[in-house]
């Protein structure tokens, strides 16, 4: 699996605090437990139903400065949510979102980026039954599928209240959302990021927000 943008985006976005346990939903190559690793937490659940994928990011995370803070569970997060009895400060997730797409012949890559292998209901319910009350929901979706999405949490008691929308290059509109759910509904805060210039290449705003995790080539 490739490292997306959309990843790494949302993980330098999300706040966190030293004391927060971090369940990753679908944690792939643990892209996501590294960086928030990087930024301090005290542990990520990193659950994965993939196998191999499962192996890469334990490799991955063998080779951080933070292995004692990082676990991969191989599991569908349905049935982890079910045989768990821990609560989390922050739930995470960079989610299957393709709806009624073609498939890729890559059965793996059509587990991963399409939404039938874990609904959006599911994705919420897990997140409703395992967050603390005063808990996070982060993560991030295309623009027109975060709408549907908003409207499904709200109806299950999972609030908006902070969202990045993303625009890809100057002049466009914006087609990713991160988003910050929490039980207590209360004021929306939005931000608007440009990640290209018209030319392509990327805005110095890109280069300022993820100075901490890129090494650059000049």
């Amino acid at each position: 699996m490739k490292i997306g943008t959309d990843s790494i985006m949302l993980s330098r976005w999300t706040d966190v605090s030293a004391d927060d346990e971090v369940l990753d939903v679908g944690t792939g190559c643990g892209l996501i437990p590294m960086m928030l690793a990087q930024k301090g937490i005290a542990h990520c659940d990193a659950v994965e139903i993939d196998h191999d994928s499962c192996e890469e990011a334990a490799e991955n995370f063998l080779g951080t400065p933070w292995p004692d803070k990082l676990t991969v569970v191989e599991d569908d997060v349905r049935h982890f949510a079910k045989i768990t009895d821990k609560k989390y400060d922050l739930i995470i997730s960079n989610p299957p979102y393709f709806v009624d797409f073609t498939k890729p012949n890559d059965v793996r890559k059509g587990i991963a980026r399409h939404a039938d292998s874990l609904s959006y209901s599911d994705l919420i319910d897990v997140a409703t039954t395992l967050m603390k009350d005063d808990g996070r929901f982060v993560l991030v979706l295309p623009a027109l599928e975060a709408k549907s999405f908003m409207e499904k949490a709200s109806d299950k008691g999972l609030f908006l209240r902070n969202e990045m929308r993303i625009i890809p290059v100057e002049g466009r509109d914006y087609n990713r959302i991160n988003m910050e759910f929490t039980k207590k509904e209360g004021r929306v805060y939005t931000e608007y990021f440009t990640i290209r210039r018209a030319d392509h290449s990327f805005t110095q705003e890109y280069y300022d927000f993820l100075d901490d995790y890129y090494l650059w080539i000049p």
